[in-house]
């Protein structure tokens, strides 16, 4: 737990940050965000626009994992003044590991990046109103974190993610790495942006100006460092292993160490710095806005006089046993060895959706067409996959239960599945409930075997009341979209009853299409709308 001292230390740091930067950046005014600060750890600022800025802060007592916890994710937003508000913490979009804002991948999806156990994932948040509900995690390359932590961004457009990370193979400590969007949660193995990026030392936060195809980056890796200082390179070609020689950006540059940088809208800049070895970093920005001073000429890289880049690529000539050059330098047979990857076992990752707190106690059963039986949580897919088994239900005492179907489980990375409690207020999905088209019958297999363990929950906890909320889309009448949502929420509590539940601990509303959860623009929003869903009630 941090003391006094502590505290005393950040207090005083930020008197000498403002003298050093304001030397160093010419009497331009530096300020800390107005009520974004705290005696805490603040990097990564990514504006989202909407006068909104999501950071990271570490150690507050307010994260989920409080003191302890290594970041979570805070907002902060200006007011009609131009004024940051008090920053706020946003337990929606955290855990209690790690966790770092990407950005935008689209205007109503929200990537962010999760560590946990030097393992890393990301998940997708759809916006609601001010609101970000969680979606799923997306197929992102699995990599180990050798140490520190990672960083990111998503480009404008979601196409690509610039990463970095400590890995096996890196030029340096940290190197940046980019992967590319493949499929609506398919992503592209990472690949490195080179050495003229990724040095020796550290190559950390990255951000992309899409419009000048510009790459800002904190390095440690040029001559003149005396911490990390934000560098600045074009992209010179198709590739994304082509850039021109990284250039300082002195506006933004003091003797301590800057770590990443967001523009807001073009024309402001916020970045993250930190001026003494306690560590803690402060995000900071012009007290007034200034016109950013960003370098205009930059140099290709040069290759060493000794070696030419290659135009083409030449034919080999295969020479026969008795064909031996003048001057032939001799080389060990390479031989090409196969190698055969250990399938490894399934893990999970069992959270309690609201506080993201992670489950210890749970339990998995498999589930077929014929029966359930619990399994090991160290089983491996291919046996799942053998036994033809439908789903995997997980389950924890004083939660829902949830199935997930076998063809969701990876073996890549550790399957994070969420849990709702049930306690007054909480809203339960049925995903997968589904019913014949235009009328309010249910359909079967997927359908009856989730009302099945709903209907099993319920019976084990005699004490709770449910109400059952129906749901459409907006397309058509709104009255018979009322009706048929009312009758719909009519039919789950009919199955209901039919398994054993007391009709007056179910309840019934129908509210077509008055309240959606994404937009009815798209078939795939229209689809979200039209559900059913479980309140518990006081």
């Amino acid at each position: 737990m941090k003391n006094n001292n502590t505290l005393n230390l950040k207090a005083s740091s930020l008197v000498l940050l403002a003298f050093c930067l304001l030397t160093t950046l010419q009497a331009q005014e530096i300020k800390s965000l107005s009520g974004a600060n705290s005696p805490n750890d603040d990097t990564n600022p990514v504006w989202i626009g909407n006068n909104t800025l999501l950071f990271t802060r570490a150690f507050h007592p307010e994260n989920i994992g409080g003191i302890s916890d290594p970041g979570d994710i805070w907002m902060t937003q200006k007011d009609d003044s131009g004024e940051w508000k008090t920053a706020v913490h946003r337990a929606d979009l955290s855990s209690s590991g790690f966790d770092l804002a990407l950005g935008l991948e689209d205007v109503l999806t929200l990537l962010i990046l999760r560590q946990e156990n030097n393992r890393v994932s990301i998940h997708q948040y759809s916006k609601f109103g001010m609101d970000w509900n969680y979606l799923r995690r997306v197929n992102f390359p699995e990599v180990q974190i050798k140490s520190g932590f990672a960083s990111g961004r998503v480009l404008e457009g979601g196409k690509q993610i610039l990463f970095s990370a400590h890995l096996e193979g890196s030029f340096g400590n940290e190197d940046i790495y980019v992967s590319e969007k493949s499929g609506p949660v398919e992503w592209s193995t990472l690949q490195s942006l080179g050495p003229v990026i990724n040095g020796k030392g550290q190559d950390i936060g990255p951000y992309f100006n899409s419009q000048k195809q510009e790459l800002f980056f904190s390095s440690n890796s040029h001559l003149e460092a005396t911490g990390k200082d934000i560098l600045i390179s074009k992209k010179i070609g198709n590739t994304w292993q082509s850039w021109s020689l990284p250039v300082k950006w002195e506006q933004i540059s003091s003797r301590g160490s800057e770590a990443s940088v967001t523009l807001v809208e073009g024309k402001e800049v916020v970045w993250t710095s930190t001026q003494n070895s306690d560590g803690f970093a402060d995000l900071l920005t012009f007290a007034t806005p200034v016109p950013l001073i960003l370098p205009e000429e930059f140099e290709a890289p040069k290759l060493p006089e000794n070696i030419q880049a290659p135009t083409e690529i030449k034919r080999i000539t295969i020479l026969e046993e008795t064909q031996v050059p003048e001057k032939m330098v001799e080389k060990e047979e390479v031989i090409p060895v196969q190698i055969i990857e250990k399938e490894p076992a399934l893990t999970w990752t069992i959270v309690d959706r609201k506080s993201k707190v992670q489950l210890t106690t749970y339990q998995l059963i498999a589930i077929s067409d014929s029966q359930e039986f619990p399994i090991m949580d160290s089983i491996f897919l291919s046996e799942l996959k053998e036994k033809d088994l439908l789903a995997i239900k997980i389950s924890a005492s004083g939660y829902f239960p949830l199935q997930v179907p076998i063809s969701l489980l990876t073996d890549k990375t550790s399957n994070m599945v969420q849990l709702t409690k049930a306690e007054p207020g909480s809203i339960v999905l049925l995903e997968n409930v589904n019913f014949k088209r235009g009328t309010s019958e249910l359909e079967e297999d997927d359908t009856q075997l989730i009302l099945d363990d709903i209907a099993k929950f319920l019976n084990e906890n005699p004490e709770l009341k449910i109400r059952i909320n129906g749901h459409t889309d907006n397309v058509g009448d709104p009255g018979l979209n009322k009706q048929l949502s009312l009758e719909r929420a009519g039919s789950v509590r009919d199955f209901l009853v039919f398994k054993g539940i007391e009709f007056e601990r179910l309840r019934i509303s129908g509210w077509g299409g008055t309240r959606p959860i994404a937009s009815n623009v798209t078939e795939s929003g229209r689809a979200k709308n039209r559900r059913v869903e479980l309140v518990v009630e006081d």
